[in-house]
């Protein structure tokens, strides 16, 4: 199914002609209206003129975080605060909080965007969607929202959190597609069977998960437990939010929305571009925001380009689900190690559930990491020898995987914290 066969089936070269003119109006947009770009732009020298090809795009400097930090409220803004009728923000917690905005105009591209991205996972007019990310300042929710509704399909904004209330509604209104991350769609799995609900008898058929790195066994397990189909979408506030890219029903990468966005995969070191297929750091440039363009946005999210065209038909290129952050990578005794990785070797290992932790620490002036495992309760009391075979299984596939000796203990069932929102998988106490 499409959304908008017109552009997600477009030629590449219909494709490339519409991303250089846009390129071309943006640039221009932003070096009129945005101090912070028209600085930029004369300290490199830039001329307008050079932009003959979306190539050209690597003249430009980058945007980074701290950018929209230093320019908080509105110092990137390209539009008067009077034409700006959304707002949205970040949390802070990581330091000062960033705002975006939207015209009119913006909030109608990100809707069609959701809805288009929407349809890919198999969402119709004749569904029914509850969505339990977070309403308010977090553009999750509303990004979700509105999409949904343009596709003419039912929506439940029942946000996040209540976990018990969440899967009755799910039983009473015949919820059809489930919208959260999907560390908290397992939280609702393992609910369920709690609750002795099987999830055969509920209307649910999807799942549109994002807000966090996830693996494909990770997939397999909420496809099991709860007997949908889940794909992954992709998005963030500093660009528009959800609907920048999205699986479709093939859930073999993500179908980038390149009409309105220009994508870069570079190396987060060197940043050049990496070879195609190669991981690397995403970049995004915005090609239709009104109100908050952003030229060369160093997302710090790592993945890769699937140069394979896709059976669905859709011409749109894909990219990998992210597998980290650039500056979320673990670096243990000098070798790079992401969560996801550890994810993915514990959802293959039977008698494990489908929580973890990860503790760094510093022993002796070298870094220590131990993992954390819930484990079935029959294997938590089982005797010492039988969980020692289980434990050293564990190291034995972990080292395997990410190159170096990491510790393990078994923990009860629902020992570790539950999520409503985005999973804590690191707790790093060199920093403490």
């Amino acid at each position: 199914m499409y959304w908008e066969p017109e552009r997600e089936c477009m030629t590449r070269e219909d494709l490339e002609q519409l991303q250089l003119e846009r390129l071309q109006s943006t640039l221009y947009r932003v070096g009129t209206n945005v101090p912070f770009y028209k600085k930029r732009f004369d300290q490199c020298k830039f001329n307008y003129d050079d932009i003959r090809s979306v190539d050209d795009l690597r003249r430009l400097p980058f945007t980074e975080k701290q950018d929209l930090r230093d320019n908080y409220p509105y110092g990137l803004f390209a539009v008067p605060l009077r034409d700006v009728i959304r707002l949205h923000s970040s949390s802070g917690t990581s330091g000062q909080a960033t705002v975006v905005g939207y015209t009119g105009n913006d909030i109608r591209t990100w809707s069609n965007l959701v809805a288009r991205v929407a349809t890919a996972a198999g969402v119709t007019k004749n569904d029914v969607i509850q969505i339990a990310f977070g309403y308010g300042l977090f553009t999750g929710g509303f990004g979700l929202h509105y999409g949904s509704e343009l596709i003419g399909a039912s929506v439940i904004p029942i946000s996040s959190g209540n976990t018990n209330r969440q899967i009755q509604i799910m039983q009473d209104f015949k919820t059809t597609a489930l919208v959260c991350t999907p560390s908290y769609a397992l939280v609702m799995a393992d609910t369920m069977m709690e609750m002795g609900i099987n999830p055969n008898g509920l209307a649910l058929r999807y799942g549109l998960f994002g807000g966090e790195p996830w693996s494909e066994a990770m997939r397999r397990e909420i496809n099991q437990k709860l007997g949908i189909l889940a794909t992954d979408n992709y998005g963030l506030s500093e660009v528009m939010g959800p609907g920048v890219s999205g699986e479709c029903q093939e859930c073999n990468g993500l179908h980038m929305n390149e009409d309105h966005f220009l994508f870069e995969i570079l190396d987060p070191d060197t940043l050049e571009p990496v070879p195609e297929g190669e991981v690397g750091e995403l970049v995004i440039t915005t090609l239709t925001k009104e109100a908050f363009p952003m030229i060369r946005y160093r997302t710090r999210d790592l993945t890769r380009l699937i140069p394979e065209p896709c059976p669905c038909g859709r011409t749109l290129r894909r990219m990998e689900r992210v597998m980290g952050r650039s500056d979320d990578m673990l670096i243990i005794k000098g070798v790079n190690i992401f969560p996801v990785q550890i994810e993915k070797v514990l959802f293959e290992i039977e008698g494990t559930e489908p929580h973890y932790q990860i503790i760094i620490e510093r022993e002796n002036h070298a870094d220590k990491m131990t993992v954390l495992v819930e484990v079935m309760e029959s294997i938590f009391f089982d005797e010492m020898k039988k969980q020692r075979r289980m434990i050293d299984f564990i190291k034995s596939r972990l080292a395997a995987e990410v190159g170096v000796h990491v510790d393990v203990k078994l923990v009860e069932e629902k020992t570790l914290e539950r999520s409503e929102g985005k999973a804590k998988r690191v707790l790093d106490k060199r920093r403490l």
